[in-house]
């Protein structure tokens, strides 16, 4: 059989074997680390909107902050330094990703810590240079993250790493999402519910910088991968050649040309999502849902159809194959953005709101999954964090870009023609899914990376 073909049947295992891959310890592992992961990312994107909207920011200011987010579109220019640059004591006694992961944790709780005492009716910019710290730190445990992921199981079970990892991202995301909303409510003063309290966001903040200590505690018992020893370098051209160079020319050499197919298709995969996220919740304020309903809901339901999502969408592309679920992923996130729209002419409906966010955070859960996989297929592991890096980095480099004109769109055009706008950005990404699916690696991959074994993507 060819390599990767889109509809081409993979080898299939049980149901069973399928299922009992998440209780390994890599599995339970990662699903800590990416709470680790996802906790920083709402703090500083969705829910900083929340925060920023009730405040009475503007909606084009809130669009135009979102760009804080670049940080992660960026994290390839500094990915090698986390590849290949020693910590002085720290990577003695840790190892090179543990150590690094330590650092960037670390990072994120003095970030989020710094934010929870900034008031953004006063002084909207201290917030917003610690949110984009935050952001750099966040970045750079994913970084290292992705690397010990990706270095720490064969090819054949990253699909249920990234199901687990991106169980723990999303739970975190809901932590960050709904329980912060949740904690700041229950913080506000008798009789002042509804009017922006920023000790009440101080306390809730708080609490999720002190959340980081999962991450930390973690990464202090957990094992370090083991390290994929490179050539030593004769000089620093030599050095900087293996450490900045070769990690992006490893890729363009396997692929050749199929790798444009590649990228694009990275690039844009999840852009409707990332660009309607970072108005959901104004969104939400605007239509008159209350911290403690949009909490409820995203906690309960969307917790559950979340794990759902992330389950479902690991076991399948182990047993069908990344490819057909990458493709269900992508019909199924533009669909769920339609939802949106109809919902912003509904109005005010705790019931269907619980109906779109349970509809959203299912597509998400498989698309992710999916994606996470087929990106960790991609990697060589000799540069596993440099190059995972770029493909991360990509994804979100351009709808992180689009996205912080959400909120000029929303004030020329509206809620739902917005959300109709962000479905129909989601339809060339089915053209690119396929196209993809037929792309066959050029040359020999080399003997450390993982398709040297592994050849097709598709299971």
């Amino acid at each position: 059989m060819s390599d990767s073909t889109l509809f081409e049947a993979p080898s299939k295992r049980s149901w069973r074997e399928s299922l009992l891959v998440y209780l390994q310890p890599e599995s339970l592992r990662m699903l800590s680390l990416g709470f680790a992961a996802g906790l920083p990312l709402m703090l500083v994107l969705g829910t900083l909107s929340f925060r920023l909207r009730e405040a009475g920011i503007d909606r084009g200011t809130i669009g135009h902050l979102s760009w804080v987010g670049l940080a992660y579109g960026f994290k390839w220019i500094w990915a090698p330094i986390v590849d290949r640059v020693p910590l002085p004591g720290l990577t003695r006694a840790l190892g090179r990703r543990r150590s690094w992961l330590l650092l960037a944790q670390i990072g994120v709780m003095c970030g989020l810590a710094s934010m929870a005492l900034a008031n953004p009716q006063t002084a909207l910019q201290p917030m917003v240079m610690w949110a984009l710290l935050t952001a750099f730190a966040s970045a750079t445990q994913d970084i290292a993250l992705d690397a010990y992921r990706i270095e720490s199981a064969p090819e054949k079970e990253q699909p249920a790493l990234a199901a687990s990892y991106q169980t723990g991202y999303r739970l975190a995301m809901i932590w960050s999402g709904a329980g912060v909303l949740w904690l700041a409510a229950r913080s506000e003063l008798a009789g002042a519910a509804g009017s922006y309290q920023n000790d009440a966001w101080q306390t809730a903040y708080l609490v999720m910088a002190v959340s980081m200590l999962v991450g930390i505690a973690t990464v202090l018992i957990s094992p370090e991968p083991k390290r994929v020893e490179m050539p030593p370098a004769r000089n620093a051209a030599e050095w900087l050649q293996s450490t900045l160079i070769e990690p992006f020319a490893d890729f363009f050499r396997r692929y050749k040309w199929h790798a444009a197919v590649i990228l694009a298709l990275i690039a844009v995969y999840r852009i409707s999502d990332v660009v309607m996220g970072i108005m959901a919740n104004p969104f939400y304020v605007d239509t008159g849902f209350t911290k403690e309903e949009v909490a409820t809901v995203t906690k309960v339901y969307g917790v559950i159809m979340t794990l759902v999502g992330a389950f479902v969408g690991g076991s399948l592309s182990m047993r069908f194959g990344v490819m057909r679920i990458l493709m269900l992923g992508a019909i199924l996130s533009a669909f769920t953005n339609l939802l949106f729209a109809w919902l912003a002419g509904y109005g005010h409906s705790v019931p269907a709101l619980i109906a779109v966010v349970s509809a959203d955070n299912l597509a998400s859960g498989i698309a992710s999954a999916a994606f996470v996989g087929y990106l960790s297929s991609l990697t060589n592991i000799s540069y596993s964090a440099s190059q995972y890096a770029l493909f991360s980095s990509l994804m979100l480099l351009l709808p992180k870009f689009i996205a912080g004109f959400s909120g000029d769109y929303v004030n020329a055009h509206g809620y739902a023609n917005f959300f109709v706008s962000t479905a129909a950005l989601g339809l060339p990404v089915l053209l690119l899914v396929w196209a993809a699916g037929h792309v066959k690696k050029s040359g020999a991959a080399p003997q450390t990376s993982r398709t040297s074994e592994h050849s097709r993507v598709d299971g």
